[in-house]
């Protein structure tokens, strides 16, 4: 589609209540290795399913992703133990044509994230437990390396002390551990999760690409052993919620306007009540109104979904069942209408329609088959 044809049927498209979901064209999914054998793309249709699945890329473990703000290019990282990043240009018919290449100075990077301005790329690399951060060039290409912090200190707890009674999510609390790295949305601060460590880290981000730690560098996660993975920011920065993976609890956050620091206000489990056992909490999303948290539940295999009241604490509203096994993350539609849950080891996406009023999820009855998914990107046409 012509951009500016498609930006005029974009605005059009506003003005007549159109949803975005009907311009959205395609979606990429990243997979793990062997049964997934790269990046797949699928188309979207007005409705929200995903047809005409193709393989597009073949490198090893492309499993984490994220697209540029005007959806024309595409970061996909290969979560080896030399990790690499690699650049591609997203084409009209959306193949997608590879620019150039980076190693990530780190193994394992599982986490991809883009400044607000589009001008810097940083990657978690979880198996060495370091963050990286490199300049992107006008063209989508990535640039020179600049900025690395390696994270160091002493193991987190064994045991999940914030963990339901029974749970044995006991994992990789024998050093640093990355999971996490992203600005908040005025490209100001830079705050960093380290699950082996029980650590954020907090940084300053600089005009030059650069990190510089705040004061303090680092906090505690809300409990010992909480094992701090992921995280979302309301939009205008003041908040943060985090989810910590083997308590599988969420964390609201306060952030210190002025030094970017956080202070830790309140802590949730993300299972419903009475649950006793084992579980991973994973991916969660925040809606494009900041009223909704959808937070993954690994082994319990539901979305938890949680209400944003108006001094940023959290009401637990209701589970919903995945419809698949072990939910590394979750992807919201750019209309906002859609979740769609990435089923790794049932080798699955599901879908659920997001009620405009409530927030609440209705599962569609629709299964997308595809090897071990990881994260998926939607790109909308009119980006083209």
């Amino acid at each position: 589609m012509n951009k500016r044809i498609g930006i005029k049927i974009l605005i059009a498209g506003f003005a007549a209540g159109m949803p975005l979901m009907a311009l959205a064209s395609y979606a990429y999914v990243g997979t793990y290795n062997p049964n997934g054998k790269g990046v797949y793309r699928f188309t979207i249709n007005a409705e929200g399913a995903l047809t005409g699945k193709t393989l597009v890329s073949q490198l090893p473990n492309q499993a984490q992703m994220v697209s540029s703000a005007d959806g024309k290019y595409l970061y996909i990282g290969s979560e080896t133990e030399k990790g690499s990043v690699t650049a591609y240009k997203v084409g009209a018919d959306g193949n997608l044509t590879q620019l150039n290449q980076a190693d990530t100075r780190g193994a394992g990077p599982v986490y991809l994230s883009l400044t607000p301005d589009n001008r810097h790329l940083m990657v978690a690399n979880y198996v060495s437990g370091s963050i990286s951060v490199f300049n992107v060039q006008p063209d989508g290409r990535l640039g020179d390396l600049t900025d690395h912090h390696q994270d160091s200190g002493p193991a987190g707890a064994a045991y999940p002390a914030g963990a339901s009674e029974g749970s044995f999510a006991i994992s990789d609390h024998n050093g640093p551990h990355a999971h996490m790295v992203a600005s908040d949305p005025h490209s100001r601060f830079v705050y960093s999760t380290d699950l082996g460590l029980d650590r954020i880290y907090q940084y300053r981000l600089n005009k030059n690409g650069t990190l510089t730690p705040a004061i303090p560098a680092w906090i505690n996660a809300s409990s010992e052993g909480a094992g701090p993975r992921h995280f979302v920011f309301n939009q205008d920065g003041k908040t943060l919620w985090l989810v910590n993976e083997e308590a599988s609890t969420l964390t609201h956050y306060a952030i210190d306007q002025h030094t970017g620091a956080l202070k830790e206000r309140a802590t949730v489990s993300t299972l419903p009540g009475g649950y006793k056992g084992t579980s991973f909490a994973a991916g969660l999303v925040i809606d494009h109104a900041g009223k909704n948290i959808y937070v993954a539940n690994r082994l319990h295999n539901s979305i938890a979904h949680f209400m944003i009241n108006s001094d940023g604490t959290l009401t637990y509203k209701d589970d919903v069942w995945t419809r698949g096994d072990y939910t590394r993350t979750l992807t919201l539609s750019p209309d906002g209408s859609m979740i769609y849950a990435m089923n790794q080891r049932s080798d699955n996406i599901t879908s659920f329609r997001v009620d405009s009023k409530s927030g609440a999820l209705q599962f569609t009855g629709d299964y997308f088959a595809i090897g071990a998914p990881s994260q998926m990107v939607i790109v909308p046409e009119v980006a083209k």
